[in-house]
């Protein structure tokens, strides 16, 4: 006897129960995760932002000595010329604590004629980050700098000293807007908020950038002084510190 073979059609709602056990579900751009099906949780970000104007001014300065004959040469002119730049630094309001030394380089010199090295003695460069914390006295340090005989001039950027307050606050609005969030979505779907399950904290910051800095007055006079250096409205403008935080509840 012939034997057939039986298919049995499943019904149309087992597809929809499958993919309910496997995984989660998307509501309304919000993440509602099973992992039984007696325990729903939904995770929601929330976000935080508390703007300021910065109190700290960070400049950077340089000097290089250009071509000399020794190391040695080449050394004694920096530390005599960066002396000069420290001490009229100091002397413009800045604490020596807030001065330190970004790099230090001493390298041959040389050039290259008809594929031969011609060695032209050494140069020694070294670099300073001063950081003004009377944002009035920007100028008067970048005026000062340079005409003791800083010939490189960096960026000026704009920061907050202590911005701990500032994300702390910044940390509570995140986190009651994503309560806010939470409560409307749960209202919406007609369940009950329950314990937090999870919590998780991203930080950043954003404001103006670093402004390159540069004196006509340095490329007129090989960065000597001078006539000195008359500097532009330095605008410290606003900072922004920012927080973003998930917190995952269980839902009745």
């Amino acid at each position: 006897m012939e034997e057939k073979a039986i298919y049995l059609k499943p019904p149309v709602w087992l597809p929809v129960l499958v993919a309910l056990i496997a995984g989660g579900l998307y509501v309304t751009g919000k993440y509602v995760e099973t992992r039984h099906m007696d325990q729903f949780t939904i995770s929601i970000q929330g976000s935080g932002k508390v703007s300021a104007v910065p109190d700290i001014a960070s400049l950077n300065f340089g000097v290089q000595t250009g071509r000399q004959k020794t190391a040695a040469g080449a050394m004694n002119m920096l530390t005599d010329n960066m002396t000069a730049v420290v001490e009229a630094i100091k002397e413009s309001g800045v604490e020596e604590k807030d001065i330190r030394t970004q790099y230090l380089n001493l390298n041959p010199a040389y050039d290259w004629n008809e594929g031969k090295r011609v060695d032209r003695g050494f140069e020694a460069t070294q670099s300073l980050v001063v950081k003004v914390r009377d944002l009035d006295k920007i100028s008067a340090v970048l005026d000062a700098a340079v005409k003791a005989g800083a010939n490189q001039a960096g960026s000026v950027g704009f920061t907050i000293d202590d911005p701990d307050e500032l994300r702390e606050q910044a940390r509570a609005e995140a986190i009651e807007d994503a309560q806010i969030k939470a409560m409307k979505l749960a209202k919406d779907l007609g369940v009950t908020l329950g314990a937090m399950q999870g919590f998780w904290e991203d930080q950043g910051y954003g404001g103006p950038q670093p402004m390159m800095m540069r004196s006509e007055s340095m490329d007129a006079s090989g960065g000597y002084g001078g006539g000195g250096m008359k500097a532009p409205p330095i605008p410290a403008g606003e900072q922004e510190v920012m927080v973003n935080v998930n917190i995952t509840y269980k839902i009745k």
